[in-house]
């Protein structure tokens, strides 16, 4: 039965998302290998079919007749399209009545009553939010990176943790607010900078051919972790490098791997002292639709000695999700294969 009002359609769909986090474990799984809620391999998981198509006027539906399935969009980023997906997900959860969902569902991103009192969507809004952003998940990608409540005024930071948890920067700026990291007043101030902002800034004076993919800063806080992002994403590698002792990271693994190397700057970090510790900025372009794992070593260059320090991350840049199977079946066919 559908919530009478909206705060019960929040709790309710909230509710929901939780017991489904914990029927999957996916806590435990996340903070073991880091990256966000992968919502497709959940509703995979769930035996749930999943039409990912082009659709003219909609980001997605749920349909229940002759068997319940979910459709979404691919003439969306993938932020969008994995916000669409937990909304459909919710409606199944929840055993809503089929629905056909447009841009609306993303205008109630704040969890606004809507008009007329459709407390269904609340439901399946209010599930998709905390199915995608728990305050947990927030929590540990704070720690992990060394942040703090501070911290997310910057709206640099909130960009970066926004690529993290897989979230629209609008999305993410909202939330932290709901959970109360920020005031509502600091959300709609972080609103005031545009993403595309915040990707000049962080490549400097390179310029691509234009800005539709994100750009991720990486730093040795990265390690071990997993990178879902899509096709265009760019890579600012900040790693500070032992140099005055012989160590160097080898840039070379990063072209070997297929990655162009379009900016590659020292900074000192104590601008008085010789011979000390450099900050190396790295900017690389991966290759188009990059599936693997970006791995660079510190070491000397004439020492076959094991590197003074590594970088791995897991990286998949297949996204946005692509007309047929979703990028997580995809990835469970190969794993079985």
């Amino acid at each position: 039965m559908v919530s009478a009002d909206y705060p019960s359609a929040v709790r309710a769909g909230t509710m929901a998302a939780t017991r489904l986090h914990q029927e999957l474990d996916l806590r435990r799984q996340i903070e073991g290998a880091g990256g966000n809620v992968d919502v497709f391999a959940a509703i995979h998981t769930l035996d749930l079919p999943l039409l990912v198509r082009p659709l003219q006027g909609l980001l997605g539906a749920y349909l229940s007749d002759p068997q319940p399935g979910v459709l979404v969009t691919t003439q969306r980023p993938m932020s969008i399209q994995r916000f669409t997906a937990a909304h459909e997900l919710g409606h199944y959860r929840m055993r809503h009545q089929p629905s056909l969902d447009d841009e609306n569902i993303l205008r109630r991103m704040p969890l606004q009553a809507p008009p007329g009192g459709d407390f269904q969507e609340v439901e399946a809004n209010a599930f998709a939010v905390e199915f995608t952003m728990p305050r947990w998940l927030i929590a540990w990608h704070t720690a992990r990176q060394g942040w703090t409540v501070a911290d997310f005024r910057r709206p640099n930071v909130v960009y970066q943790l926004s690529l993290r948890i897989g979230t629209s920067y609008e999305a993410t700026c909202w939330t932290l607010a709901r959970h109360g990291f920020i005031t509502a007043a600091q959300a709609r101030e972080l609103l005031q900078t545009q993403p595309r902002e915040l990707k000049v800034a962080l490549l400097e004076a390179y310029r691509p051919q234009d800005y539709r993919g994100d750009v991720w800063l990486l730093t040795k806080r990265d390690a071990g972790s997993r990178i879902d992002g899509s096709r265009n994403d760019l890579f600012v590698l900040r790693l500070e490098e032992h140099s005055g002792g012989g160590y160097l990271w080898d840039i070379d693994q990063l072209k070997e791997s297929g990655f162009a190397i379009v900016r590659d700057d020292l900074q000192a970090i104590d601008a008085e002292g010789v011979g000390g510790s450099v900050i190396r900025r790295v900017t690389a372009a991966p290759p188009e639709t990059y599936r693997g794992r970006l791995e660079i070593d510190e070491r000397r260059p004439w020492e076959p000695d094991p590197p003074l320090s590594t970088l791995v991350v897991d990286v998949d840049l297949t996204g946005p999700e692509q007309e047929g199977l979703s990028r997580a079946e995809r990835r469970r066919l190969l794993e079985a294969a």
